[in-house]
């Protein structure tokens, strides 16, 4: 499809945005190109789309029924509970749902753990976004679950090559208490054959922390690393139990993360993102939300706001993650996390585009674009979202959103009735 995008605002200058099948071909303040649809631009900025590093998209489903609660509890008695009943059709549901919160929060790629890995495809490739989607591995030590997994795990690699662009297969070992080692080498070594990506829980509590001591006699990243597990696949979510040997280890094996302080925060985790020792190591991470039981919503700008104050508090330097190395860490920094490319508005790239309206009280006096989307914003002022060069929301309206909304709603009391 040929898009025009006409009179918008780009790096503080009026222009027009002109792509082809997802490709910027010119931008120019004065495009005559023909185009298969135009959007008007006017009050609008124009810039490229957001990236949600860690979330379980299905549990939307979950959103407001285990709340402030601490997190044992939390697990043992509401979520696996509720989970251990879950469909291929509830996933999609939910999944579905996720995908619509998130296209109406500016966020177009995502990166997912969760069950009935195909139902969460399907959602994917029917919204029209994509998704670094893993099928939860879990073998609580016990062989035979190993065997099964793994087997699991090779055949939705293989069905994952059906749902491409849209789904990219990645692997999703819960963490390290829940997965053998026998099981993590495994993923290593398929990984590395294949060149996939691997997305885990890591360093997020006390208890994992202690679990691993008391079995390896090694931190969490120091185990992982003896397995040879960390490398430039390796995307590891949470790190707040993270120490500044494990931060060295991870910067020399290229290792990824993603920080979640939403969630951490309220699920009471113990402790804070150790931004310091992170930037100090040079360690690349983005902003994940987590699923929507732990978090409660899918806004991506709400968490870079967090990010950015909780860095600032934690450390005592309110220099620390300004608001456009924010704003590049949940677009450009992810995108390259998740091998996307130049994840910026410029010909003859394809980033995702998402349109801001302007003309709304937290965007006056407008001094400063990206201070205004970390610390004034949140999704509703995204207006219109581009991916791979489809037009998914314009004017705030997604096609469906209404049956799309119902159908999860649905699903969820009914789960919680079984």
């Amino acid at each position: 499809m040929k898009i025009l995008i006409r009179d918008v605002l780009l790096d503080g200058a009026v222009t027009d945005i002109f792509m082809d099948n997802g490709v910027i071909l010119q931008i120019s303040p004065s495009c005559t190109r023909t185009a298969d649809k135009v959007i008007d631009g006017r009050g609008k900025a124009a810039l490229p789309s957001l990236i949600n590093g860690h979330t379980h998209a299905a549990m939307t489903l979950f959103r407001g029924f285990a709340d402030d609660m601490p997190l044992k509890t939390w697990l043992e008695e509401k979520i696996w509970v509720l989970e251990s009943k879950l469909t291929e059709e509830d996933v999609y549901r939910g999944a579905r749902l996720a995908c619509l919160e998130m296209i109406k929060n500016g966020v177009t790629v995502f990166n997912d753990m969760y069950w009935h890995w195909e139902a969460t495809a399907r959602a994917v490739k029917d919204m029209g976004i994509r998704g670094f989607i893993s099928a939860v591995f879990i073998d609580m030590f016990d062989d035979n679950k190993a065997r099964e997994q793994i087997d699991v795990n090779r055949d939705l690699y293989a069905l994952s090559k059906n749902y491409e662009p849209y789904a990219t297969f990645t692997f999703g070992p819960h963490a390290l208490y829940t997965v053998s080692k026998a099981s993590l080498e495994w993923m290593r070594d398929f990984a590395a054959e294949k060149d996939i990506l691997i997305h885990m829980h890591l360093a997020e509590t006390a208890d994992e922390d202690g679990f691993s001591q008391e079995k390896y006699g090694m931190s969490p990243v120091g185990f992982l690393d003896s397995i040879g597990l960390l490398s430039e696949r390796y995307i590891g979510c949470h790190g707040c139990q993270l120490r500044e040997a494990d931060t060295d280890i991870l910067k020399e094996r290229g290792a990824r993360l993603v920080h979640v302080p939403v969630s951490n925060l309220k699920l009471a985790v113990g402790r804070v993102f150790p931004h310091l020792l992170v930037e100090r190591a040079g360690i690349p991470y983005c902003f994940g939300t987590d699923g929507c039981a732990s978090n409660n919503h899918l806004d991506v700008l709400e968490t870079m706001k967090f990010a950015s104050l909780l860095a600032k508090f934690h450390t005592g330097d309110p220099t620390m993650l300004p608001a456009r190395q924010t704003f590049k860490r949940a677009t450009q920094t992810a995108a390259d996390i998740f091998r996307l490319g130049t994840w910026v508005i410029a010909e003859g790239l394809s980033p995702d585009i998402i349109l801001i309206d302007l003309n709304r009280p937290e965007f006056v006096p407008n001094f400063d674009i990206y201070s205004d989307m970390v610390y004034a914003a949140n999704g509703s002022a995204v207006d219109t979202v581009i991916c791979m060069g489809e037009v998914l929301m314009e004017n705030r309206v997604v096609p469906g959103e209404e049956e799309i909304m119902m159908r999860a709603a649905e699903a969820a009391h009914a789960l919680v009735k079984r």
